[in-house]
């Protein structure tokens, strides 16, 4: 269905983001409660939410703060772990190119897995769907606000609950990625960088400290990209040839 206003598609974007938010309560939730089991404060771990906003990173970079890591072995292993972004920036690209920098730059800020998962299925549905963007900021804010709000709930219950931790909710990040990927698989590039990372993962899986899976996630991204320009210039080159 295509949106008439910006406040509609807005508020689809936000509406259809809904069953991602329920995913990612969980994962705000465990983000939470480790600060409050760490060195952190309760302001740092909501400051990182605010201004990082990237999950996985974050988790990482509690970890490593934890452990007295260095700011660059921080800084290079977030780096790392956010590359899978290159992806999904790849695939949006032709969606948003013609914004100007000032759109680009904020939905690039808050473009996470989740919104990604929705976006991709709304632009396979509407490729030129004039109110697109207004569609993609309403995910974002949606995913943005929720991401806020459980932090707090887990920094506000985690020194008076901490079993929190041990309560299984980190089977929601588990279920909610498998949701996000496996749709993503019938493209070709995504299938490759798939196969890649889950095979590198396993073979370098007795490397130390997590080399192993920074390694795969290079590989993985690496191979995504070159799947990714074959494609784009297959595809060129056979519209060169029908002109």
């Amino acid at each position: 269905m295509s949106h008439t206003t910006r406040f509609s598609s807005f508020g689809a974007g936000a509406r259809d983001t809904l069953p991602m938010l329920v995913g990612a309560a969980p994962f705000g939730i465990i983000f939470g409660t480790l600060v409050t089991a760490g060195p952190l404060a309760a302001w740092q771990g909501q400051l990182m939410s605010l201004s990082v906003y990237a999950g996985s990173s974050q988790f990482i970079a509690t970890g490593l703060v934890a452990g007295h890591a260095g700011m660059l072995v921080i800084w290079l292993t977030t780096f790392i772990v956010n590359l899978r972004h290159m992806l999904y920036a790849a695939t949006l690209l032709p969606h948003v190119a013609h914004l100007p920098a000032r759109w680009r730059w904020t939905l690039g800020f808050f473009l996470t897995d989740e919104t990604f998962a929705v976006m991709n299925g709304y632009y396979s549905r509407h490729p030129r769907a004039p109110l697109g963007h207004w569609y993609f900021l309403g995910s974002c804010m949606a995913m943005y606000c929720n991401w806020q709000a459980w932090t707090l709930v887990g920094l506000s219950f985690g020194a008076v609950f901490p079993q929190l931790q041990s309560l299984g909710l980190d089977f929601a990040m588990v279920a909610t990625f498998i949701a996000i990927v496996v749709p993503q698989l019938g493209r070709l590039p995504h299938l490759a960088a798939a196969l890649a990372a889950g095979a590198f993962a396993f073979l370098l899986r007795d490397l130390p400290y997590k080399l192993g899976l920074m390694s795969a996630v290079l590989i993985g991204v690496a191979v995504g990209m070159l799947m990714s320009r074959r494609q784009t210039r297959i595809s060129r080159a056979g519209g060169e040839e029908a002109a």
